[in-house]
């Protein structure tokens, strides 16, 4: 399960965020990891780097879940990545 499944935030496609043009940068790929990307649309509101939003994140429902991969071998995250390095997170 994604975030945007588990959350029923919308910004999956055709959901209410797509229609006014918002899209959040962890769809379609990052929907397990989403911690990890900056940007991100939670609670409505677009969350910044990292650093500044693992705070939140920590005590976010979709993080604590078993949905959430909290390890950097997500295969999801390797199959998305266009460069040429092993790990692209």
């Amino acid at each position: 399960m994604n975030c945007w499944e588990f959350m029923k935030c919308g910004c999956d496609k055709g959901g209410v965020a797509s229609s006014d043009k918002r899209s959040c940068p962890a769809y379609p790929y990052y929907g397990k990891n989403c911690a990890r990307i900056a940007g991100t649309l939670c609670g409505g509101e677009i969350q910044g780097i990292y650093a500044m939003k693992i705070f939140d994140c920590v005590k976010c429902d979709f993080y604590n879940s078993k949905h959430y991969q909290h390890t950097s071998s997500n295969p999801q995250v390797v199959e998305s990545c266009n460069c040429s390095k092993s790990i692209c997170i």
